[in-house]
């Protein structure tokens, strides 16, 4: 693996640029994905359906107490990447100390109160009836590798931010080959069933967090921070919290919204409805991959940029993104829309009636893909250049402001349709917004000086 340099992020032509931090993103969101997508079929299969609705209703808990990890890992790694563009190791330096405290404090106090309120935590999100108990089970063990999830999340926004995707990429890698081989294991060959499933998802976490550990303490890494680092800073802990708000806030309202989908769904169509969407959950992460790659790969280069005014760049990497997302969304879109009964029956054997709702719901969600990328990249753009206003008010206006809203009125009037045809209807909307303030900030920057031919 070779050794690479942040300064190549202010170098390289964007195009060649972009591909080499996208490709390796993207092989790991897309093993990362793989991973979630084998291990729903393995439980589907090995265990059952109503296991697969289960885990669907602890997910938003868990990954919200994670997304504190990857919140803080984005928000800080703007600052790492501007502070690095500008020449500022000791800041960045600085910067990645406040990320691993906040990191451990934060994640240890909701860890520890999402175990005291477990019993009022699970049917909130939709764990009602036969679905309470393996969901309860589950819960109690993931809970536990969460904050190794967290830390994991943070190493990997700050391995990107060193310019190092290919690292980033492994660290990706380890936990989802982790997961199925523990999957194998301790449901297939073991028979533990939910605790089997369970503690496969703890122990592939640890095994991501040892492997970041070793990153940062070799000679990989460009940040090698000592125990002064970690003493937090007041202005940067502030500078963090703006920036690393715009992910929390998006994870949030993500954990909301299953809290409200899971029981809306419960009420229209049973155990069944929420199975179904556990399944095109998981064909949401995985299908879009290629489009979330380019965002990520896109953040270093654009927060880099910006740091060091070279806007000319800035702007080429904002049309070089969107193009390229676009064309893979178009693409995920035609499969989608031919071979939805195939991808549904994957996943279980026994959800007939889960099986026969599927498909049709998945053309819905997956309807507007084409152009929501202009969404994902629009907010990460805000992000990446340290302006946390528009980028949470961005990252909330599909779900937050259109969504929820949604959900909420039209399945009283379509039922279980109206949750479906909600999705596209949330991306047109929140693509149409993004894309008004983006291109209002592409032509503000436009009017700025070219530093970056000086």
């Amino acid at each position: 693996m070779s050794k690479a340099s942040s300064k190549e992020l202010g170098t390289d032509p964007i195009g060649k640029l972009l591909v080499k931090q996208a490709v390796p993103a993207s092989i790991g969101i897309l093993v990362m994905s793989l991973n979630i997508l084998v291990d729903t079929i393995f439980v589907g299969n090995w265990i059952g359906s109503i296991a697969i609705a289960a885990i669907n209703v602890v997910l938003p808990v868990s990954f919200f107490i994670a997304a504190l990890g990857m919140a803080i890992g984005i928000g800080g790694s703007s600052i790492i990447s501007r502070a690095l563009g500008a020449e500022n190791r000791p800041k960045a330096l600085k910067v990645f100390g406040n990320q691993i405290t906040l990191t451990l404090l934060l994640t240890s106090i909701f860890v520890i109160g999402g175990l005291y309120f477990i019993d009022t935590i699970i049917p909130s999100f939709g764990g009602k009836g036969e679905i309470f108990e393996p969901a309860k089970i589950y819960y109690k063990i993931v809970l536990y590798g969460v904050p190794f999830l967290a830390l994991s999340m943070l190493g990997n926004n700050v391995i990107r931010a060193e310019g190092k995707p290919k690292f980033a990429m492994v660290a990706m890698i380890i936990p989802s080959l982790g997961n199925l081989i523990f999957d194998y294991l301790f449901i297939n060959v073991l028979d533990y069933g939910m605790e089997g499933a369970a503690w496969a998802t703890s122990g592939s976490y640890i095994c991501c967090f040892v492997y970041i550990v070793w990153f940062f303490l070799s000679k990989n890494s460009e940040l090698k921070i000592n125990f002064s680092h970690f003493g937090l800073n007041k202005s940067i802990v502030s500078e963090i919290a703006s920036l690393g708000g715009v992910t929390l806030a998006r994870q949030a309202v993500v954990s909301v919204t299953y809290l409200f989908l899971n029981n809306i769904l419960f009420d229209l169509g049973g155990a069944s409805s929420v199975t179904v969407y556990a399944i095109i959950g998981r064909m949401l992460m995985f299908a879009l991959f290629p489009v979330l790659g380019i965002t990520q790969g896109f953040l270093p280069i654009a927060g880099y940029n910006y740091g060091a005014k070279k806007y000319q760049r800035v702007r080429e990497s904002i049309n070089t993104a969107i193009k390229y997302a676009m064309i893979l969304g178009f693409m995920i879109f035609i499969l989608i829309m031919i071979f939805p009964e195939e991808i549904a029956s994957i996943f279980t054997k026994d959800g007939d009636e889960a099986l026969s709702k599927a498909p049709g719901a998945m053309r819905w969600v997956f309807a507007a893909t084409p152009i929501v990328v202009i969404q994902l990249i629009g907010s990460a753009y805000f992000q990446a250049i340290g302006n946390a206003i528009p980028a949470l008010l961005l990252t909330l206006t599909r779900q937050g402001f259109f969504f929820i809203p949604l959900i909420l009125i039209l399945p009283k009037f379509y039922g279980e349709l109206g949750v479906w045809i909600s999705f596209p209807i949330a991306d047109v909307l929140s693509t149409i917004v993004t894309g008004y303030f983006l291109n209002r900030e592409i032509k503000a920057t436009i009017k700025k000086p070219e530093i970056a031919k000086v």
